[in-house]
């Protein structure tokens, strides 16, 4: 568990504040939502960095510096606070918010491999109560409404935390680093090693890692160009594959939900029947029913 390695969850659990769900990232980076009410939180600090949104309630939350106060406007806010930085709070309300923690070595590792600098010595700014469009919507969709422990979702996970990094580094560090400009697409014979990979897999969990390993690309560089050759984001990609499959699997076989969902890479026929009523507007029974009619 993330929670070995991470020190800001204990200090965390020394408040008034509730962990509503956690999942460990690969490399040792976490996730964390938590919830909090009428609290005064002194003096904590964390070994790592943490990135804080709030899903709503941040004007209910005061950072005090001494004998002032940083107060937040809106419902969300993003604050950003250094390894090692001492904070205190005031909670007068509700809040729900979403960390994201992460170390110097995962932005080391990430300007190494997305802009081929010297990834060391990376210093972040601190942040209280930012506006940011961007980490907004990530945070408050793609990593506020995924299911964590599902395998399923690993893949728009390791996609959201990748982008939330970039921007991170790029908008809220000392080093100055360029726009990252559109790339060239897969190569035609790359392409068809990972679709077919892909393909074949639909039915186990696929990470960014295993499909980027199989063009020797780091994980950035492979998503951007999959996404160039294909128009899909990977996760969009394989979600868009598994519910082909289910497709032809409803319409050509007797096969119950449970069995169809599980061949299709989905964790329970409850998860396959929601995912696929997003996408199609129907239910799999209901489609079923429309194929043979």
């Amino acid at each position: 568990m993330f929670t070995d390695t991470l020190s800001h969850y204990p200090r965390m659990k020394q408040t008034q504040a509730r962990l509503v769900s956690s999942t460990q990232l690969k490399n040792g980076m976490a996730l964390a939502r938590w919830s909090n009410q009428e609290d005064r939180i002194e003096k904590i600090h964390s070994n790592h960095h943490t990135l804080s949104v709030y899903l709503n309630g941040a004007e209910n939350s005061l950072r005090r510096q001494g004998s002032q106060t940083i107060a937040s406007e809106t419902s969300n806010s993003v604050c950003l606070m250094p390894a090692n930085l001492i904070t205190s709070w005031d909670v007068h309300g509700p809040i729900s918010l979403l960390h994201f923690y992460f170390s110097d070595t995962h932005l080391s590792q990430l300007i190494e491999q997305v802009w081929d600098k010297d990834g060391r010595s990376v210093q972040l700014d601190e942040i209280d109560f930012a506006q940011d469009a961007l980490l907004t919507q990530l945070f408050c969709t793609t990593l506020g409404q995924s299911n964590w422990q599902d395998p399923l979702d690993q893949l728009a996970l390791d996609s959201a935390t990748q982008t939330a990094l970039i921007h991170t580094l790029r908008h809220y560090s000392q080093r100055r680093l360029p726009t990252l400009r559109p790339t060239g697409g897969l190569p035609a014979w790359q392409l068809k090693r990972v679709v077919e990979f892909i393909e074949h897999h639909l039915n186990q969990p696929l990470t960014l890692a295993c499909m980027a390993g199989i063009t020797g690309l780091s994980d950035y560089h492979f998503a951007r160009m999959f996404k160039q050759a294909t128009g899909y984001p990977p996760h969009r990609y394989v979600l868009h594959r598994r519910l082909i499959r289910a497709q032809y699997l409803l319409a050509e076989t007797s096969l119950n939900m449970t069995e169809i969902a599980l061949r299709c890479g989905f964790g329970s026929s409850s998860h396959f029947s929601n995912r696929f009523r997003a996408e199609t507007g129907v239910s799999p029974t209901e489609y079923r029913t429309q194929q043979r009619s």
